[in-house]
């Protein structure tokens, strides 16, 4: 997390090098799908002849892709010229630069209230739905799969659904052999990696194309979504349990969109299009970029295809809070995941020679520092570099044989052990920064190493400085349960508004982020580093990366309980029934300041599986509303139709402000109004002759009416419509930017619950 600034920036300016080298860049063309002339037989034929008659410089390799489902166009590299000649084009809709997005990068289950034995709910009837999760399939775009884990064990898992059209691709270190009834699928899309890499995808690239998994994230993710028990996992000794997935008995398929250098558009828009065509039910992605319009975001682009289908898309949120405005993945049709803490920890110390204790994390698992303290050092000077602990920053003459204290930030935290380490320290002290707040995140670092909050390393860094002789001994106190408070909101976890549609509020929940056992390739240390020859079957990691495949497991879950609820009807579920008290009773903090998290920082709360299988009532939304919704953002025909992918559509139906549609929660932007009015309509998928009344709860600057206040359902499946006004009173916009508050329907036995984000201005997107 601390370095996504910098691995963003690699792929762009490897593409810059590449693109100013060959005078070609990677983009993305869409089509207007009903113009194919009938004399090609298929639109492959018609994109590549479309190509071919641009200039003699096309060659046969300029076309990466031919999308289908996901995207009507396709994928290659064009020079400037060619690009305006296909802007011309009465067939082309528009040409976009080709993005480049980056990863975000067990005691969950029970955290959760997931059954450890059945993978299931407790108190539930398990045997049901593990057949019936039998026939759910998760698909995660990802960097693909270490097959040989544990967590792929098909041991009594029937035969693969018949309905399924995927497959396991060979490549030159993995065999169609290594899937089963557990991994029924493995692909690798690699066209705009190798491109815009500065090898033709025809020619040797520097990674092997094969769906194998040589960075450990796509493992790791896909063990969690829906990984099998396996019994006395550990990283090192640590969080040592039985790990599993959280629909244990559902099927994975891997697609690997993602590289070295990162993932591209062009890769992952194939990935989405075959994930669709073989018949996935789940979408996990737990990768992202910046906010964008929706008609120049390809995932939002591929999983509203998805969406039409019935496929559930979960997305991670980022890892770039806790600024504000700095969400990923916005678009409503898709389920926006951040990121929380679990009630687990893995407690190390610091002994100062000034006789204070700091209590910070760790998970490093080596011979330790003995029992004597050592000098400690902080080189805070003018050069920050080494107060980081950069690469090349600490001379030896200053940190040999000491313990140094690192402030958190730029590199990787594990990276700055490593530089301690080969300057010849024996251990680090990372010490948050403002930024950072008190959030603490576990490493398996290569040194003695403790990670300590701001607060912590604030009184560190000042003993260093006014201590004549400044000591310092780290030891590590291994995992402990039953955390309190937790959840807690990460720090990194990005935050709202959303700058896309300030209307529709994101994200929409928060999951198990922090400090997360899952499976772990075996090509990779635990850190990730070249310098990490350590081997693992499993790894602790953090990020919205992390939380995101939680989401898409328990939707494979809901999805085999209910297989007719559409991905909405999910969303709507695990929304309203997510929790905002953390297992202190108290409202969810955020670890950023340590103060109440909000709305924007955890949407609808952290999710509740147990209670999501039975929500009571959904907020359901069908394709046509979504395309209502499109029609009222003041896009283009061309626009809503790149998205839509229908030639048909006119917008002769749209909203008078895309907040109308039917969405689980609410964000009210005043702006120059005083007055903003929203009619929902709730589906009863409870018991026949439910009865709910409506709560509110709102600022003081604000006046909300519902209206009925009650809502009557005789019969299952029947819907009700109600309306709340919204009312700011006069003088509000001058004392308040933002606030929140909620809508509950509840009875005796369900509480339907929506978030209400109020802002009275409007952040403009830059």
């Amino acid at each position: 997390m601390d370095s996504v600034a910098l691995f963003r920036l690699f792929p762009l300016l490897l593409l810059l090098q590449w693109a100013s080298v060959t005078g070609k860049q990677i983009y993305l063309v869409q089509m207007r799908h009903q113009d194919k002339p009938s004399s090609f037989a298929t639109h492959h034929d018609w994109y590549s002849a479309s190509l071919q008659s641009l200039s003699s410089s096309t060659t046969s390799d300029s076309l990466l892709y031919a999308y289908t489902t996901a995207y009507h166009g396709f994928a290659a590299s064009l020079d400037p010229d060619q690009v305006e000649s296909l802007r011309r084009s009465e067939s082309v809709l528009g040409v976009y630069e080709d993005t480049v997005y980056t990863l975000h990068t067990t005691r969950t289950p029970e955290f959760l209230g997931l059954d450890t034995d059945s993978g299931l709910w407790a108190g539930h009837n398990t045997q049901d739905l593990d057949q019936a999760s039998h026939d759910v399939i998760v698909g995660l775009l990802d960097t693909g799969v270490w097959p040989e884990s544990k967590s792929f064990d098909d041991s009594g898992m029937p035969e693969i659904p018949s309905r399924w059209r995927g497959e396991c691709e060979s490549g030159p270190d993995f065999s169609r052999s290594v899937c089963n009834k557990k991994l029924i699928g493995a692909r690798s899309f690699s066209k705009g990696y190798h491109m815009a890499s500065g090898s033709s995808y025809l020619k040797k690239s520097r990674e092997a194309e094969s769906p194998r998994d040589r960075d450990g994230h796509g493992t790791h993710t896909a063990s969690t979504a829906a990984g099998s028990h396996v019994a006395n996992a550990s990283l090192l000794g640590y969080a040592t349990g039985t790990a599993r997935g959280m629909a244990t008995h559902a099927r994975v398929a891997a697609y690997k969109v993602c590289w070295s250098i990162g993932c591209f558009g062009a890769d992952i828009l194939a990935g989405i299009d075959r994930a669709i065509s073989d018949g996935v039910d789940v979408l996990s992605l737990s990768l992202g970029g910046g906010s964008a319009p929706y008609f120049r975001d390809t995932i939002a682009i591929g999983a509203f295809a998805a969406m039409e289908r019935g496929i559930f898309v979960s997305c991670s949120a980022g890892n770039s809070g806790p600024s504000r405005a700095s969400l990923a993945n916005v678009a409503p049709w898709i389920m926006t995941v951040g990121a929380g803490t679990l009630d687990r920890d893995f407690p190390a110390y610091a002994v100062l020679g000034s006789k204070n204790r700091v209590t910070g994390v760790s998970l490093y698992s080596g011979q330790g520092m003995g029992n004597k303290p050592v000098g400690l050092v902080y080189d805070k000077g003018n050069n920050s570099s080494s107060s980081m602990c950069l690469p090349g920053s600490l001379g030896p003459e200053f940190v040999r044989g000491n313990v140094v204290v690192c402030d958190r930030g730029i590199n990787a935290r594990v990276e700055k052990g490593a530089v301690v380490r080969d300057a010849g320290g024996v251990g680090m002290i990372l010490a948050n920064t403002a930024v950072s707040g008190e959030e603490l995140v576990a490493d398996s670092h290569l040194l003695p190493a403790v990670a300590v909050g701001k607060k912590a390393g604030d009184m560190i860094r000042e003993y260093v400085r006014s201590d004549p002789n400044p000591t310092a001994l780290l030891s590590f106190g291994g995992t402990v349960l039953d955390v309190r408070p937790s959840p807690v909101v990460a720090a990194f976890s990005s935050r709202g508004p959303n700058l896309v549609t300030p209307q529709i509020l994101k994200p929409d929940v928060i999951g198990p982020g922090v400090n997360i056992l899952a499976a772990w390739s075996d090509a990779v240390g635990p850190t990730g580093l070249e310098k990490d020859t350590r081997k693992t079957q499993f790894n602790i990691m953090s990020g919205t990366s992390m939380s995101c495949p939680h989401i898409s497991g328990l939707a494979a879950l809901l999805k085999a309980a209910h297989p007719d609820w559409s991905p909405s009807a999910i969303k709507s579920a695990l929304m309203t029934t997510a929790y905002t008290q953390d297992n202190a009773k108290s409202p969810l903090r955020d670890a950023a300041g340590g103060a109440f998290s909000d709305p924007w920082a955890h949407g609808a709360g952290h999710v509740d599986p147990h209670k999501a299988l039975s929500p009571g009532l959904i907020y359901d939304i069908s394709t046509e509303e979504y395309i209502a919704f499109l029609c009222s953002l003041d896009y283009t025909i061309e626009h809503v139709q790149a998205i839509v992918k229908r030639p048909n559509v006119n917008c002769s139906r749209k909203f008078s402000d895309p907040g109308e549609l039917n969405y689980p929660s609410f964000s009210v932007v005043f702006g120059n109004k005083r007055v903003v009015r929203y009619t929902r309509e709730l589906t009863n998928v409870g018991g026949a002759g439910s009865v709910y009344d409506a709560a509110v709860r709102a600022p003081a600057m604000v006046t909300v009416a519902v209206k009925p206040k009650r809502l009557v359902f005789k019969n299952v499946g029947e819907k009700q419509r109600y309306t709340v006004t919204f009312v700011a009173k006069k003088g509000a916009a001058r004392t308040a930017r933002s606030d929140f508050g909620y809508i509950v329907w509840s009875n005796a036995e369900y509480q339907v619950r929506s978030p209400v984000a109020f802002a009275w201005t409007q952040l403009v997107r830059s």
